[in-house]
């Protein structure tokens, strides 16, 4: 019996490793960097997630970068280990098994995190529901929903079954898990034999719970037609418990989890204060995302921080120091990752990439908001640019959910464009794009963009791990950027804020970006090298000591999980 009281994290993907493929984006990667950051603080934390046995999709692109899915063939075994304990749930009135696999997350300390990826893959189970925990993010309506039970409610299930019965705090990092706030109140109700809920059993549940929101945008919040969830959950022990579950006669994932949780955040400053005006009557708070930063620094610069600022892994903050880092060596580590990165796409594309060209990378989940095309709504500007300044080189990579038409769309376009400028720029289209690609990219390009749609960037992490490798960012004034950017000192805004017209006129945001590379970014890189260094050492020093989990998990330590 486990008598140490936990944080139990639940998300419904978890990225930490390109092997373990049970990840799509930045939501997976931070929950991530969390767990580690967890274990280095030696942070009693267990995590809860699905396994996803075919992956989210492996991604091809043909020649006219129309994107092909396929799955993602892992080994399980080689991964994973199964572990003893079962725990089912009630789904269209049949028990669907489930059973756990686990890693384990080593920190720098000998913290040690488990994680637990339930797996419905069972032969107890017939043979569609075998199915319910192979793809992330796939199917239809009722697939997902079914994920959703399996997660919150069987991920508190088998916890129990494997002994973890002191649990202080459930962290839902999404409205994915929500369910488990269903399942906590039936134990309530349980305990106490009865079966009507009371205020006192809601406020009980609040004080256990903590929900992360991470999007602005209407379809990140999940949502059922009450007829598919009465179907689904048909007996499964919700009874009068019906009465919490709909808002405005829908299952939305993301007011349930308000409901069941006493501390509510977004992810950037603005992300909270958007979330406020969105969910009105709801107390939300805010805390910064980071990333894990002994993971994103690349082997490069490692051993530079190593010699400088000997302790930087163990304290974060202390990357201030950065600042007394000799120019020269900033460059010479910055040199051999572009080199690093540049020989993998010149091997795979054939590009013919050159080390000395200003090199701008863009890697992002896609999808319409996030804007991947924007660089390219004047192909022939970007082009005279690029013979201006002494050329321009582009690295793009990201994918588009199978069943987001528009993000497909904006793939081809950029790849056409690409193709277009061709004659004055080199650029690759780099497919299937997972945590090996982003280090290598977010290491090697010179230039971090981004440029998405506001206000709907919750915040976005790609541009804090450039910022741990001295990759100063170009981007939209939005999520965390609008805490980050000092403009000439740790990158460049586009635009300023705030900006009601981006979202009309998409084109005014392309030229200013278009002006700030021509006037600003270009010239600087090319004919002033010590005060780029200047810039890319203040990237180091102001953003890579704060934009990391080391701070943020401190703010969930003490605003959410210990709370007095």
């Amino acid at each position: 019996m486990r008598k140490q009281r936990y944080i139990a994290y639940f998300s419904m993907e978890i990225g930490l490793d390109v092997n373990i493929p049970t990840y799509s984006g930045g939501l997976g990667i931070l929950a991530g960097d969390t767990i580690r950051s967890a274990a280095d603080e030696e942070i009693p934390m267990v995590a809860v997630t699905l396994l996803h046995r075919k992956g989210y999709f492996f991604q091809k692109l043909d020649e006219v970068g129309a994107q092909i899915e396929q799955p993602v063939d892992w080994k399980v075994e080689d991964c994973l280990q199964e572990v003893p304990g079962r725990a089912s749930v009630i789904i269209e009135g049949r028990e669907v098994l489930l059973r756990a696999w686990k890693t384990e997350v080593r920190g720098i300390s000998g913290g040690v995190v488990p994680i637990f990826f339930l797996d419905a893959d069972l032969p107890e189970n017939t043979e569609p529901d075998r199915t319910f925990t192979h793809y992330l993010y796939g199917g239809d309506a009722r697939y997902r929903l079914c994920q959703e039970v399996i997660l919150g409610i069987g991920g508190v299930r088998i916890l129990r079954a494997l002994g973890y019965k002191y649990i202080v705090k459930y962290h839902m990092n999404e409205g994915h898990a929500a369910f488990l706030g269903v399942e906590l109140m039936n134990e309530v109700l349980q305990i106490r034999k009865r079966k009507l809920f009371s205020d006192s059993d809601i406020a009980k549940i609040k004080s256990r719970c903590v929900f992360t929101t991470h999007t602005p945008v209407s379809a990140g919040h999940d949502q059922f037609p009450r007829d598919l969830v009465e179907r689904v959950l048909e007996g499964g022990k919700i009874g009068e418990l019906k009465d919490l579950l709909f808002h405005e006669n829908v299952l939305n994932m993301t007011y349930l989890a308000l409901k069941f949780a006493g501390y509510i955040n977004g992810v950037a400053k603005k992300h909270g204060e958007i979330s406020r005006h969105m969910f009105g009557t709801y107390s939300i708070d805010s805390i910064t995302n980071g990333v894990h930063a002994a993971t994103w620094v690349s082997p490069r610069f490692q051993p530079l921080f190593d010699r400088y600022i000997p302790n930087w892994k163990q304290d974060n903050f202390s990357l201030r120091y950065a600042l007394n880092i000799p120019r020269e060596e900033i460059w010479a580590a910055h040199e051999e990752a572009k080199a690093e990165l540049l020989k993998h796409v010149n091997r795979i594309t054939n590009v013919g990439m050159n080390n000395k060209v200003l090199t701008i990378g863009f890697a992002r989940r896609i999808t319409p908001y996030k804007r991947n095309d924007l660089l390219f709504s004047d192909v022939k500007r970007l082009m005279k640019i690029a013979e201006k300044g002494g050329g321009l080189q582009l690295i793009f990579s990201g994918k588009a959910h199978p069943c987001d038409v528009m993000g497909k769309d904006m793939i081809r376009r950029v790849v056409a464009a690409m193709g277009e400028a061709s004659s004055q720029i080199k650029a690759v289209y780099l497919p299937n794009y997972d945590i090996i690609l982003a280090k290598l990219l977010t290491a090697g390009v010179d230039v971090w963009l981004n440029t998405p749609q506001p206000p709907l960037e919750a915040s976005g992490t790609s541009g804090m791990k450039a910022a741990l490798n001295g990759v100063p960012s170009l981007s939209i004034l939005d999520g965390w950027w609008l805490e980050g950017c000092i403009e000439g000192v740790t990158g460049w805004a586009i635009g300023t804020i705030p900006n009601p017209d981006s979202a009309k006129d998409p084109a005014q945001d392309a030229q200013l970006l278009y002006d700030k590379l021509e006037t600003g970014i270009v010239p600087l890189y090319n004919n002033d090298r010590n005060r780029y260094i200047d810039i890319m050492r203040n990237t180091i020093a102001l953003n890579g000591s704060f934009f990391n989990t080391q701070r943020m998990l401190q703010e969930y330590v003490l605003k959410a999980y210990f709370e007095p």
